[in-house]
């Protein structure tokens, strides 16, 4: 087994489709918006207030209620919310 280097999130594009953070070490990972739903229904004003959370190990956005890690995005996991718990939020909006 390798062992990951550790990357963090230095910064962050959203746009309909995509999902692209830029890491430390010199990366960019790109991810459908569509793997996470609530970025996927977001404002723009809601996607472009976001913020670098524990040193850049993830990123938050506060109007969506939404958190997504840099580990999870370079395993290609998708957000893990059930079906109920977003469409409680989507009612809630």
């Amino acid at each position: 087994m390798t062992e990951r280097l550790a990357a963090k999130a230095l910064s962050i594009e959203v746009t309909e489709a995509t999902l692209t953070v830029n890491l430390t070490d010199g990366r960019s990972v790109s991810v459908p918006t569509a793997w996470y739903p609530r970025l996927l229904h977001g404002t723009t004003k809601e996607l472009r207030n976001w913020r670098l959370v524990a040193g850049g190990e993830g990123i938050r956005w506060p109007d969506l209620d939404e958190d997504i890690s840099v580990d999870n995005l370079l395993d290609g996991k998708r957000s893990g919310e059930s079906q109920r718990s977003l469409k409680g939020w989507m009612a809630s909006r």
